[in-house]
Parts: C-alpha cells; structure tokens; sequence
C-alpha cells in the first residue's frame, strides 16, 4: 500500500537550502562586479566630461577675445587674451591666460584684470586646473585664425581651430 506525502525530509530542505546559497552567491558576485563596472565608466565619463568643458572655454575664450592675444611658446605655449567676454566668475570683460604648470603638467587657466605672469600674490586672479598630465600645449596664430593642439598623456591629441578672431 502505498502512503501519501504531505512534507519535505529534512535532507530535501537542506539541499534546496545549499542551492540556493550557490545561485545568491552568483548573483552577489555578478551584481558587484557589475557595479564596479558601472564604477569605472562613470569615473572615465567624468574626466572626458571635464576635459569637454575645458576645450570648450578655451574656445569661447579665443572667440571671445577682442584680438589681442599674446602666444608664447617654448617647452608649451602661453595663451593670454587681454579681452575676452568669456568669463566664469562675471566679469564684463577679463584677461584670460591658458598655461601648462611646469612641475605637475596641468593646463591651467586664469582669470582677472590687470595682472602679469608669473603672478604675485597680491594678484585678485582666478586660477582653475583644467586638465592633468598634458604633454602637449601649444598654440598658433594667422590671419584672423588660431590653432590649439592639446594632448593628454597617453591619449589622442585634441585640435581645433577659432576663425574669424579679429587682428
């Protein structure tokens, strides 16, 4: 005669149990590796994100200039504007100045009036780092145009060109 079941043996409940454990287990393992990676994006997004800004300043600042720029060149060029509408802290009209530092190698940017490089420290001059481990810096000019190549250490170079900026 055959009798009914109406439960689970404890060995039954057990093995489910380890199972289980197995399949949380992977999925643990899956989901954080998963947001590390999602990590690792996020934190590459930020740096072209940053570096997408500081391009585009550095061509509003040109574009914005009322010509009368200065480009000095050796190992990186220095590229002041004396004039340029382009301003992030609201000045009317502010001197704008674009140097690699020479220790760290970042690209800086400073923002004033009437201020000479290097700076002294009674200078009122907003300095902001724009991009770290550039290794390329420099900065033509003719006929109304300027060229900007920059580069990052171990990353492809970045080159536009501002038309139209007056003589």
């Amino acid at each position: 005669m055959l009798t009914k079941r109406s439960a689970f043996t404890l060995i039954e409940v057990l093995i489910s149990i380890a199972l289980l454990s197995l399949v949380l287990l992977a999925l643990y393992r899956s989901v954080d590796m998963l947001q590390s990676s999602n990590r690792q994006l996020f934190g590459y997004l930020e740096k072209a994100n940053i570096e997408k800004q500081g391009t585009e300043t550095l061509f509003l600042d040109i574009a914005g200039s009322d010509g009368n720029l200065t480009i000095v060149g050796d190992e990186f060029s220095r590229l002041c504007m004396e004039n340029s509408v382009n301003s992030l802290y609201g000045l009317s009209a502010a001197k704008v100045c674009w140097v690699v530092s020479k220790k760290e190698h970042t690209l800086l940017r400073s923002e004033g009036n009437g201020y000479t490089l290097p700076l002294n420290s009674d200078d009122r001059v907003a300095v902001d780092a724009v991009i770290e481990d550039v290794d390329l810096f420099r900065a033509y000019r003719q006929k109304g145009e300027v060229l900007v190549m920059l580069r990052q250490k171990g990353k492809n170079s970045i080159s536009f060109m501002v038309q139209g900026v007056p003589e």
